[in-house]
C-alpha cells in the first residue's frame, strides 16, 4: 500500500519539523514561505507546541534563542531578506554553542528583490553575515522528500554539535507539489527530562547542581581565544564527519556539472540530453553546502574537458569549485538569475558552446 501524499512544499517542511520533535516556532511572514508560518499556526498547539508570529524576523531569532537555551527544539523559518536580518542572532547562538534548525526558502536578490526562486543566499548560507570565526552547517535537500528526510538529520546534527543547522531551499521547493511519505507523529518522543538529555541548558537547577549560564562576552582575550579554538575543533570535526553528495554518472565524462537544490534537477534533465546528443556528461551535486564536500572532486575524470557550475545566482558556488578542482579541470559557469530558472534546453545549449571552445 502506497502511504505517500500530495504535499506543498512548504507545508511538508512544517509537518515534517513537528515530527521530528520540534515544539517551539518563531517567525514573520515573508513571502515565498508564508504556507509554513500558516501550517505551523493551525497545527503546532495540536502537536503540544507553541506558535510564535514575532514582531519582526530580529525578535524572531531572539526569542528562538532562549527557548532553544531552555532545551526546547525549535525552528525558525523566512525567506532571504528576512534570514539577513537574522545573520547577528545566528552568531550569537553559535558562540554560545545552542542547536536549532533554520530554513530559508531563499528568492531573487538583493535587498528586497523579487518573490521568484533564487540561490544567491549561498554565500550568506556559507559564510555567514555575523561577526568572528563561526559557521553555520547547511544542507541543501533536491526534492521535497529528501527536506522531509533532512529535517529529522538537522536536529539530531544540531544538538550533537550545538550547532545551529540550515536548511537551504529555495521558492521553487516551498511551492511545489510532490507525493511524499511522511513519519508519524509519535515517530520522536520527546524526552520527559530535558536536563538529563542537555545537561548545558538552561532549565532550572533546585539547587541539585551548579547554575548554568549561556553568555556570549567573555572580555579576557585569552578566555574568548581558548572559547574559539574549541569551537573550530568541533568545526574541524563537522567538515571530516558531515560533507555529503550525490554523485551521478561521472565515470569517463566529458563534462561533470555541479548544481545543488532545485537547479539539480533541471541538470539532470540535460544530462539525459547531452547523453542523447553523444556527450558524456555527470554531475556533482553538493547536499551539505558547509561543509562542502571537496573530496567528492576527487571523483572527476580525467576524461573530463570542463566542470561547469549551474546556478541561480552571478557565480557563488562556483567560488567552492574552483578550490576544490584545484586548477586540474577548466570550471565554467552557466547561470541565470532575478529569480529567472534555467531550463534543461538551456543548459544543454550553453554547455555544447562551453565544449566547443574548449
Amino acid at each position: 500500500m502506497d502511504d505517500r501524499r500530495l504535499m506543498k512544499g512548504n507545508e511538508a517542511f512544517a509537518e515534517a519539523a513537528i515530527v521530528s520533535g520540534c515544539r517551539y516556532y518563531f517567525g514573520y511572514p515573508i513571502t515565498p514561505q508564508n504556507e509554513l508560518t500558516e501550517y505551523m499556526s493551525r497545527e503546532l498547539p495540536g502537536a503540544g507546541g507553541s506558535f510564535v508570529q514575532a514582531e519582526s524576523e530580529l525578535a524572531a531569532v531572539s526569542m528562538a534563542y532562549g527557548a532553544a537555551a531552555a532545551g526546547g527544539r525549535v525552528l525558525i523559518s523566512s525567506s532571504s531578506p528576512g534570514i539577513a536580518l537574522m545573520q547577528e542572532g545566528l552568531s550569537f547562538l553559535c558562540s554560545v554553542d545552542i542547536p536549532l534548525v533554520v530554513l530559508n526558502v531563499s528568492r531573487g536578490g538583493p535587498g528586497v528583490g523579487g518573490i521568484q526562486p533564487g540561490q544567491a543566499d549561498y554565500f550568506q548560507a556559507t559564510r555567514g553575515g555575523g561577526n568572528g570565526d563561526y559557521h553555520i552547517i547547511v544542507y541543501a535537500p533536491a526534492s521535497i522528500q529528501e527536506s522531509i528526510d533532512l529535517m529529522g538529520k538537522a536536529y539530531d546534527v544540531a544538538e550533537h554539535y550545538r550547532n545551529p543547522v540550515m536548511l537551504l531551499v529555495d521558492g521553487m521547493l516551498g511551492q511545489m507539489m510532490e507525493p511524499v511519505s511522511m513519519p508519524s507523529r509519535d515517530a520522536y518522543a520527546l524526552p520527559e527530562d530535558v536536563s538529563a538529555m542537555k545537561p548545558w541548558a538552561i532549565t532550572g537547577h533546585d539547587n541539585r547542581r551548579e547554575r548554568n549560564v549561556v553568555k556570549s562576552l567573555r572580555l579576557k582575550p585569552d578566555e574568548l581565544e581558548e572559547a574559539v579554538e574549541k569551537r573550530g575543533a568541533k568545526y574541524a570535526a563537522a567538515e571530516q564527519e558531515l560533507a555529503s553528495y550525490e554523485a551521478v554518472d561521472i565515470e569517463s565524462a566529458e563534462v561533470v556539472f555541479v548544481a545543488f537544490g532545485s537547479t539539480s534537477r533541471i541538470v539532470k534533465d540535460a544530462i539525459g540530453l547531452l547523453r542523447a546528443d553523444g556527450v558524456r556528461a555527470g554531475m556533482i551535486r553538493p547536499i551539505s553546502l558547509w561543509p562542502f564536500p571537496e573530496r567528492a572532486f576527487e571523483q572527476v575524470p580525467a576524461s573530463a574537458k570542463a566542470v561547469i557550475s549551474v546556478e541561480l545566482s552571478m557565480g557563488q558556488l562556483i567560488q567552492d569549485v574552483r578550490l576544490a578542482v584545484n586548477g586540474r579541470f577548466p570550471v565554467e559557469l552557466i547561470h541565470r538569475t532575478g529569480g529567472m530558472l534555467l531550463t534543461p534546453e538551456e543548459v544543454a545549449a550553453r554547455t555544447m558552446d562551453i565544449l566547443e571552445v574548449k
